[in-house]
């Protein structure tokens, strides 16, 4: 059980919050980070906290499935009634078999390398829970070699 306080906020602002906190982990894996956020994108309606947690689990894995001098690439946009997000990485990618079970909890694609990295099997899951408490959903489209991009939607203000 979550409890929320939802409020209308700048996506923008969340996100650079979020990056400058993984600032360290960035530089250290020369990874660059580009960010396509209109500025004029409405607010969106979510509780802070958590929706911090989404991009902080979200942009941890794509630093650590990535590879070095990889790229992190964050977009947003309007449709009718949400914004969609899409975190990209040039990473290591997630095998298709992985992928309808990659939300569950304590589901880990690769056990060594999670636990090399310190995975715990519950970010995504968590990253869910928070995006569908929100009023929102979340995607996958991974092609194993070449990255990832998680996408989720939110509710307009």
């Amino acid at each position: 059980k979550l409890t929320m306080e939802i409020k209308p906020y700048k996506l923008i602002s969340l996100a650079e919050k979020v990056i400058t906190s993984l600032k360290g982990q960035i530089e250290n894996k020369s990874i660059t980070v580009k960010m396509n956020i209109p500025k004029n994108l409405p607010d969106i309606l979510v509780d802070e906290t958590r929706i911090k947690q989404v991009f902080l689990n979200l942009i941890d894995n794509a630093i650590k499935y990535n590879h070095p001098k990889g790229e992190i690439s964050i977009t947003a946009h309007e449709t009718d009634d949400v914004v969609m997000v899409d975190i990209a990485d040039t990473g290591i990618g997630i095998p298709n078999k992985d992928l309808p079970r990659l939300f569950e909890r304590f589901y880990r694609v690769d056990k060594a390398r999670s636990r090399e990295l310190g995975g715990t099997g519950l970010g995504l899951s968590i990253v869910k829970h928070i995006i569908q408490a929100n009023n929102g959903e979340v995607f996958i489209k991974s092609v194993e070699g070449q990255g990832s991009t998680f996408s989720f939607t939110l509710p307009k203000a």
